[in-house]
């Protein structure tokens, strides 16, 4: 396969920068914690698809036009900010209410979806991902550094797909995790307090994100 060398850097760099700390991580432990795993689960499949949106005006040459016009670019991360601000309001609201929602997910197979449906979850997945600027900026850095302009469409998509899939799998993976029997028992009746650090930690992704 001529274009192999280019799938695994790829692959890495995606890697990387799917494990570091951002917003999508944030949303998928706050939700792990606060609804239990079947909405962590459809939150990161909405992540995975916010990866085709990056894609796909990737493909076309937008991300481009929206990292080069500056009015454009700060509207999305606007709007982006003000979304992790409202998703921190609703992690630092949380409090003490018995057993936590990863613990009856445990113990039962259910949890708290009653409050999150999968609909809304799976919305929660796909703007956190899809209005971040700086998945903007991966990608453009992704389809200008290293994909080369010789790369024949079709292989363009598939590197999409790609990262799409194994996005959402990675969350998948860390949803699961998060809500197995032995991180349940640590998490235990305190796991308001993780929802509240991620809180935090979403301001926080929030004023970076307007001050970048």
């Amino acid at each position: 396969m001529p274009w192999l060398d280019e799938f695994i850097t790829i692959a890495l760099v995606h890697l990387v920068a799917v494990a570091s700390p951002g917003p999508d991580f944030a949303i998928v432990v706050r939700n792990s914690v606060a609804f239990g795993r079947r909405v962590a689960m459809w939150t990161s499949i909405g992540i995975g698809l916010g990866i085709l949106l990056h894609v796909a005006y990737s493909l076309v040459g937008l991300s481009v036009v929206i990292q080069t016009t500056p009015w454009l670019f700060a509207t999305i991360s606007y709007l982006a900010a003000a979304y992790l601000l409202y998703l921190a309001y609703g992690a630092l609201r949380s409090g003490p209410g018995g057993e936590s929602p990863v613990m009856q997910n445990t113990k039962t197979g259910e949890n708290a979806c009653a409050r999150l449906s999968a609909k809304r979850a799976l919305w929660m997945g796909f703007l956190t991902n899809g209005l971040n600027p700086k998945a903007t900026l991966f990608f453009l850095s992704l389809f200008t550094a290293i994909i080369s302009v010789d790369t024949p469409l079709a292989v363009k998509t598939f590197y999409g797909v790609y990262l799409a899939i194994a996005t959402g799998a990675w969350f998948c993976f860390l949803s699961y995790l998060l809500s197995t029997s032995k991180v349940a028992n640590l998490i235990g009746t305190k796991g308001y307090w993780l929802d509240r650090i991620m809180g935090v930690l979403l301001i926080g992704l929030a004023a970076k994100l307007v001050w970048i």
